[in-house]
């Protein structure tokens, strides 16, 4: 078979299924949109925006090399200082991204003579990172701490890292973290957070970590993005300092990879230092996500992510461009990327939005899943 047969045979499978993907059309800002990541609507922020403006005139258009090199600036350690402030860590290591983050620290903290257990939902770059350490690992049944444990039993004496999310990505549903911490330190395991939607909105915006007192615990680790609540890129791991040191040392997608941009390390660093000053951010987001679960009649929701299944992925499809064409934007996710299985419209909400311009968007969506779910029936 060619390259070209491969590719063809590829595309036909994945037409078949449902699950084309296509380069979407540009956002239109004239509409209504419930499906970025900008949470607490600070990527256009005027302030955040003039701190990246700010960057980019001071160091240039990029780091220049890795951050071993030469490629650590100033800005960088401003952003990983206002980071802990914000989080109540004692050290943080910013990254390019927040998939780099946790590619950079499961490898490192993993190999020979580890083993990792992932929640079953865990986001794809903590499998991949899992894949890459090339440690043994296993997933344990969702947020269901009585599993881990047995889990951790059969592997008692060995090294355990554990990974879970804080809010997950596309149910939105909260891990039961202060359980499973409880669980890893029974066993002398190591727990990783991912909260990459937990920061800026969970608690008063410092994420579930802080928010239930496990901040500088010594047996956790936490890895956020930049990309979400902070409205702008990269991504960091907080942790204690000897962790820190670690990570500096061993995380290859820390020392192989060029530093973060300095407008992307400015930008974070303003949006974090707004997030410290105003609680009522995460607060205005939890309002709004409670307005889109009344109304499409979701009960899971803990941050700013919810979902609502649909019969499939053609017909999740379908809703999107229906949505869309009402002036509405959603996410659409589909096998893969929907942990178990089942296609889903994905909205966020955002603390930018009018309260009435969420309800009446809202309703939409739920009026448009409905008519699906009356016709499949």
């Amino acid at each position: 078979m060619t390259w070209d047969q491969w590719l063809a045979e590829r595309a036909g499978l994945r037409h078949e299924r449902g699950v084309d993907r296509i380069d979407p059309v540009l956002r239109d800002d004239s509409m209504i949109d419930l499906a970025s990541n900008d949470y607490l609507g600070l990527a256009r922020d005027a302030r955040v925006v003039e701190a990246a403006v700010a960057a980019t005139e001071r160091y240039g258009a990029g780091a220049g090399a890795s951050r071993l090199v030469t490629g650590t600036l100033p800005v960088h350690r401003e952003l990983e200082s206002a980071l802990c402030e914000l989080t109540e860590w004692p050290a943080a290591l910013a990254f390019s991204s927040g998939y780099t983050a946790n590619l950079g620290a499961v490898t490192a903290l993993t190999g020979r003579g580890a083993h990792i257990l992932l929640d079953a939902h865990a986001h794809a770059s903590l499998h991949d990172a899992a894949r890459m350490s090339r440690s043994p690992y296993d997933v344990f049944a969702h947020n269901d701490p009585a599993d881990l444990d047995a889990r951790l039993r059969r592997l008692d004496g060995a090294r355990v890292l554990v990974a879970v999310e804080s809010i997950y990505s596309v149910l939105g549903d909260a891990a039961p973290l202060a359980e499973l911490h409880a669980v890893c330190r029974r066993h002398d395991a190591l727990l990783l957070v991912d909260e990459a939607h937990g920061i800026g909105v969970a608690g008063d915006g410092g994420g579930r970590v802080r928010a239930l007192g496990l901040a500088g615990a010594t047996d956790l680790v936490v890895t956020v993005t930049l990309s979400k609540s902070l409205g702008a890129q990269g991504g960091a791991v907080l942790s204690g300092r000897p962790m820190r040191d670690h990570l500096v040392n061993s995380a290859r997608s820390f020392i192989f990879d060029t530093g973060l941009a300095p407008a992307a390390a400015g930008a974070a660093t303003e949006a974090a230092r707004i997030i410290a000053t105003r609680p009522a951010l995460a607060e205005a987001v939890h309002v709004r996500a409670a307005v889109i679960a009344e109304q499409c009649g979701i009960t899971s929701a803990a941050g700013a992510v919810q979902s609502v299944p649909m019969p499939g992925p053609l017909e999740a499809v379908a809703a999107r461009e229906e949505l869309r064409s009402a002036g509405v934007l959603v996410g659409c996710f589909r096998p893969p990327s929907v942990p178990d299985g089942v296609s889903r419209l994905r909205i966020t909400a955002r603390a930018d939005l009018p309260l009435d311009v969420v309800g009446s968007a809202a309703a939409r969506v739920r009026a448009v899943s409905a008519r699906t779910e009356r016709v499949m029936t």
